[in-house]
């Protein structure tokens, strides 16, 4: 249907354009396009490429599967592993 378009047919649908949108008007409809297609491009580039990279799997957790261990003489686990703790004096 295109192929039948020769440079006649080019210049009288760009005076059609220019007359419906003026001459004011076609800078700021060019630019509009060009970003709305940068958009495109970008937006297709990083769906091939989020298509190209295969999923890694989750990481699983490295703790191990067993409980832990009771505490030890009926002490309590927090009484056990903390350090007693020590006053600094305030510096003068």
């Amino acid at each position: 249907m295109l192929g039948n378009l020769n440079g006649w047919h080019l210049v009288i649908i760009l005076v059609v354009i220019l007359l419906l949108f003026g001459a004011t008007r076609l800078p700021a409809l060019s630019k509009s396009l060009g970003q709305s297609m940068r958009i495109f491009r970008n937006e297709t580039k990083a769906m091939k490429e989020e298509n190209a990279d295969p999923v890694a799997p989750p990481a699983e957790p490295t703790a191990s599967a067993a409980p832990a261990a009771p505490p030890v003489s009926g002490t309590a686990p927090s009484e056990a592993t903390t350090a007693p703790e020590t006053k600094s004096e305030p510096k003068s």
